[in-house]
């Protein structure tokens, strides 16, 4: 795979793109992303976890929309949706095409209404083993691994149960909107 043509291809679709060859240089990466002060939330992303940019949101400069911080289901649904409004939403995809396209499964929504409108930016790591050939690739990906482990991690009856929304994303029309972060090495399901 030609990470230089992946990359000119998110950007001709309107997704501001940059390339990381570590998890270290995506998180500084990302981090350039995000002026303090700026209000910021996450979905369920165990990418961000993983490369350790959750960690660094959480120790300063920002106003953080937590929903982890909930005491109870209702306040944590009532978190997810004042998350839509953040100026800064983390995240990752379960699959990206070569072409530039993205593809997330949600089993609560809030990530991928967060994707597709509400926070005023995106920020995503994807690491290098989401990436797949073609558009036609980016569901049987999304359903063969990501939502299997996704499924394990939270402790569902199957991984169906994880499999409620499905949104695939062709074009940033509010350009730069969305900031993809591909990283060299493997990263989350």
């Amino acid at each position: 795979m030609n990470t230089e043509k992946l990359i000119e291809n998110l950007k001709k679709r309107g997704f501001e793109a940059v390339f990381a060859t570590s998890k270290a240089e995506a998180v500084e990466k990302a981090l350039s992303f995000m002026p303090e002060n700026s209000s910021v939330s996450w979905g369920g992303s165990v990418s961000i976890e993983e490369a350790g940019l959750l960690e660094r949101v959480k120790s300063g400069k920002y106003t953080l929309i937590d929903r982890d911080k909930a005491k109870t289901p209702e306040e944590r649904a009532e978190i997810m949706r004042q998350g839509l409004t953040a100026d800064i939403f983390l995240t990752s995809f379960n699959a990206v095409s070569e072409d530039g396209v993205l593809f997330n499964i949600d089993g609560n929504g809030n990530r991928v209404a967060a994707i597709a409108f509400g926070p005023k930016s995106v920020i995503a790591l994807v690491g290098i083993n989401k990436i797949v050939p073609t558009e036609a690739d980016l569901e049987k990906r999304a359903l063969s691994v990501a939502a299997p482990k996704n499924a394990q991690r939270l402790k569902l009856a199957n991984d169906q149960d994880i499999c409620a929304t499905f949104v695939k994303t062709r074009v940033c029309r509010a350009k730069g909107r969305i900031k993809i972060i591909v990283v060299g090495e493997e990263l989350g399901y």
